[in-house]
């Protein structure tokens, strides 16, 4: 039975408003930061001497504001310690916080900065918005009291959280974001009691925002995703590059790609720490990036985005990661599996001898299935296939499942899971699957140089990793990186 006229008509008109919705771009902005760092000392400076710091800084960001808003930016993201760095003791960086209210209070500290105390510096990030009328994203510190009834309250009677700011055009303050998952070397800062959930309305779509080191939790970047419906993450970072999987610009892509959503990275800049790495990212490709290990200068970031990426027709649908790899029998079963240690996991990896081939590797439920054509074997770059199914312990506790195509750092095995940055070996074709039990999966490809594939390479809807271009450049590594949240 055909539908009505008047049906037909209503469902033409509902998609094209979904397209219509969905296509409504707008401008972002990220800066990548080289921040101006203060001396190192125990013992802390005065007011005076904290704010000169923070001013020199926000001298920076001041004009990479006006330049966004003078290409037509909506929104810029700056980066996690952008401000006032990171050598600090808890005693050492106190001088450098600030109160910092609850957002319902409806305050524009660039009309009204002394309300909650002094705040010059939550003055200076409004006026920036409200004179550029453009949303600014930063990182400062947060300080709260607390007393002796209060069991938790450190015994120098304050809390102090590593905090996101949003102010809007006009320069109120629409969001406050305490960080949750603190990272090792943070010992100035409390965590919340409560992991926070911090969403706020835009002309262009909902927000939420997160700080680094959220990103491998389940809360807050899986609850502002997958519960909260967010279009766009805000994402502030002071990320230290970990190849062969963990460089800023391929994880925060392939988890753009993955969660579905638009994801705005700034990352502070000093190659001495292996930090760099900022982007604009959709979920089907990295807008723009930066990453440059070789220079000391900030860099601003610019690309259109659309406000609400789920509607997009390109927007790939929710599918069992293992549909593929589980209805596939095992490939050439391996009598030379060998273990290589990928930034402290223990993987099960298996050799590329030849120029093309299929192979599986398997670890615990994990089963990574590999089908590839190189183009041309160099014989001095050795390829395997690895997989890692277990509980990564270092800087935090978490479950990962990766299946990985990666170079190794010589010919001698040993070196497989070592940091390499660059190759020569291209491919003709690659496709990577695996049994996750996990729909948390990030798919990375990282070529010579650092570099990312935008646009060349799709999941198929059943999941398999696969190249469009023929021949690749030369690959680093193709990595499907799970995140098994539901252990934790």
């Amino acid at each position: 039975m055909l539908p009505s006229q008047p049906l037909l008509h209503a469902v033409v008109f509902a998609v094209a408003v979904l397209r219509a919705l969905a296509s409504d771009p707008f401008i972002a902005a990220v800066y990548e930061h080289a921040v101006i760092l203060p001396d190192v000392t125990d013992k802390p400076v005065s007011p005076d001497d904290a704010l000169a710091l923070m001013n020199k800084n926000m001298d920076v960001l001041e004009g990479a504001v006006k330049e966004a808003a003078q290409q037509g930016a909506h929104i810029i993201v700056t980066p996690e310690d952008g401000i006032y760095g990171w050598r600090f003791t808890r005693e050492a960086i106190y001088p450098y916080l600030e109160d910092i209210p609850d957002p319902t209070v409806n305050w524009i500290p660039c009309i009204d900065p002394t309300r909650f105390g002094p705040a010059p510096v939550q003055e200076r990030l409004s006026c920036m918005a409200r004179n550029n009328s453009i949303y600014v994203v930063a990182n400062i510190g947060d300080k709260k009291p607390c007393n002796s009834s209060d069991p938790s309250c450190p015994s120098d009677g304050r809390y102090q959280y590593n905090t996101d700011v949003v102010f809007d055009p006009e320069g109120k303050l629409v969001a406050r974001y305490h960080k949750y998952n603190l990272f090792m070397f943070e010992s100035q800062f409390n965590y919340p009691k409560e992991p926070e959930a911090i969403t706020f309305e835009t002309p262009f779509g909902k927000f939420g925002i997160f700080t680094c080191f959220d990103i491998l939790f389940r809360e807050p970047a899986v609850v502002l995703v997958s519960e909260l419906q967010v279009d766009t993450v805000l994402f502030p970072t002071a990320w230290m590059n970990v190849l062969p999987f963990l460089t800023a610009v391929e994880f925060h892509s392939a988890w753009a790609m993955g969660m579905g959503v638009n994801f705005l990275a700034a990352n502070t800049h000093r190659t001495s720490m292996s930090m760099t790495g900022s982007g604009i990212y959709a979920p089907d490709r990295a807008r723009t990036y930066y990453y440059n290990m070789k220079t000391e200068e900030g860099h601003l970031l610019i690309a259109e985005l659309d406000s609400h990426p789920r509607l997009s027709p390109a927007s790939p649908p929710a599918v069992n990661w293992s549909s593929y790899a589980s209805s596939v029998d095992r490939f050439s079963p391996n009598d030379h599996d060998f273990r290589g240690l990928v930034f402290h996991d223990w993987f099960t990896f298996t050799e590329l001898t030849k120029s093309e081939g299929n192979f599986t590797v398997c670890q615990n439920d994990l089963c990574c299935h590999l089908s590839y054509k190189m183009a041309g074997k160099q014989e001095d770059e050795v390829y395997v296939l690895g997989a890692f199914d277990g509980l990564h312990v270092v800087e935090g506790q978490y479950y990962l499942q990766i299946c990985t195509l990666l170079k190794c750092k010589s010919t001698d095995l040993k070196t497989c899971g070592q940091p390499v940055e660059t190759a020569q070996t291209k491919f003709e074709m690659f496709s990577l699957s695996g049994t996750f039990g996990t729909n948390y999966v990030f798919p990375e490809v990282l070529y010579s140089g650092v570099q990312l594939a935008p646009g060349e390479f799709e999941v198929l809807s059943d999941r398999r990793l696969m190249s469009k271009t023929r021949p690749t450049k030369p690959v680093v590594t193709v990595t499907l990186f799970g995140r098994w949240y539901e252990k934790d």
